[in-house]
Formats: C-alpha cells, sequence, structure tokens
C-alpha cells in the first residue's frame, strides 16, 4: 500500500470535503457539517495553511488534517498563542489501518519543528493520549465556562511549554458554523440520509463529561 501525506493544494479542495462529508455524516448527530468547516476555514485569518495536510493512499485522498490559531487566557487577560487540530479524519472504508495515526503524528512533528507551544483540541481521551495528550486540568486550562473536560485534551510541543500558564482556552470562530449556511453548502453534494444512530449517543454524553 503506497502512502503519501502532503500539504492540501486548491485542486484536492472538493475531493477533501467529499471525503470529510462520508467520514462524519450521521458520527455525532444526524448529517455533518466538517465539510463546510472545512471550506470556510481555508479563508479564515486563523487558518494555517502549512499544517493543512491530506492522506494518500495509492494516490488518492483518503482523509486530512485541518489547523487553525488558539489561545490560552490567563486570569490577568494575558494571551498564550496555541494552535488546535480538527476536522481531522479519514474515509470510512480505509478506517483501522493505522492511517490517522500517520497523518496526526506527521502534523504533530510539523508543528514542533515550526516552532508553536502547544495544540489543544476537542475530542474522546482514548483517541488521542497515546500522542502525549492529557486533559486540560493537568495543566490549568479549562474552557471559556471554567470548568474542566475530559474532552479538552492538551499536548505541549517542547519541554516546559506551559509551565506557568493556566487560564481558559479560545478556539477560532473559523470552527462556527450556522445551520442555514450548511444546508444550503451541502446542496451541492449528492443527497444523503440525515440518521440517527449511537455514536451520536456517545459524542454528546462524551462532550460534557467533566474533569474532576
Amino acid at each position: 500500500m503506497q502512502i503519501k501525506i502532503r500539504n492540501e493544494r486548491p485542486e484536492d479542495y472538493k475531493v477533501v470535503e467529499e471525503v470529510a462529508r462520508e467520514a462524519f455524516w450521521n458520527l455525532y448527530f444526524p448529517g455533518c457539517h466538517e465539510h463546510y468547516v472545512i471550506h470556510k476555514m481555508r479563508e479564515h485569518e486563523d487558518f494555517i495553511k502549512d499544517l493543512s495536510f491530506v492522506i494518500e493512499v495509492e494516490g488518492k485522498i483518503v482523509g486530512g488534517i485541518f489547523y487553525t490559531q488558539s489561545k490560552i487566557v490567563a486570569e490577568d487577560g494575558k494571551e498564550y498563542k496555541t494552535i488546535s487540530f480538527g476536522p481531522v479524519f479519514i474515509s470510512p472504508e480505509h478506517r483501522r489501518k493505522g492511517l490517522g495515526r500517520k497523518l496526526i503524528t506527521h502534523s504533530i512533528q510539523a508543528a514542533k519543528e515550526m516552532g508553536y507551544r502547544a495544540i489543544l483540541t476537542l475530542g474522546y481521551p482514548y483517541h488521542y493520549e497515546p500522542y502525549g495528550f492529557r486533559g486540560g486540568k493537568k495543566y490549568s486550562i479549562s474552557m471559556p465556562d471554567k470548568k474542566f473536560y475530559k474532552g479538552l485534551l492538551v499536548l505541549p510541543l517542547y519541554e516546559n511549554a506551559l509551565d506557568d500558564i493556566s487560564g481558559h482556552v479560545v478556539f477560532s470562530d473559523a470552527l462556527e458554523v450556522n445551520e442555514e449556511d450548511v444546508e444550503a453548502f451541502d446542496q451541492s453534494f449528492p443527497p444523503k440520509e440525515k440518521k440517527f444512530q449511537e455514536s451520536q449517543i456517545e459524542f454528546e454524553k462524551a462532550a460534557s463529561l467533566l474533569d474532576e
């Protein structure tokens, strides 16, 4: 199996959005909005183009990872620049082959080489702990509501990167979309049925789990 990881190029855009749509459809809620998030994100000031990667198998794009600027805001209002990834995805037919691991590992290494302080992301701890991510509570980093959630995950990119820093994370508004815009954008793709599946309950529970 010939595998290649490279930066996303403009000619990849539509294919990447199609693969993302397939990967996320009905996963967290009926339908999905990640394909639109990616579409919109590329034009946003917080988008980090050099950390946007696709993974190919035999020359065909089967996944991608996207990064935006984020920050930790301390109690005194001081801001510390960080970065965040998401969406990250592998097409359904190529899952469980270690491709997601290769993609994430590649991007973390690139972020280290570019000198970034830390990566903050939202997700299932069991997905990201193997890469060294730990819950935000360990680093005294909360969500904006000042609560510590198990799903807020933090990875310092060099030694002592987060020493003497505490506060709450602010993610880029590039990740925010409204339903009408998603619906309008989705019209340019083949119709798919929105429906309920078990993973949506798991996601809802995980999203509210506090780290106590």
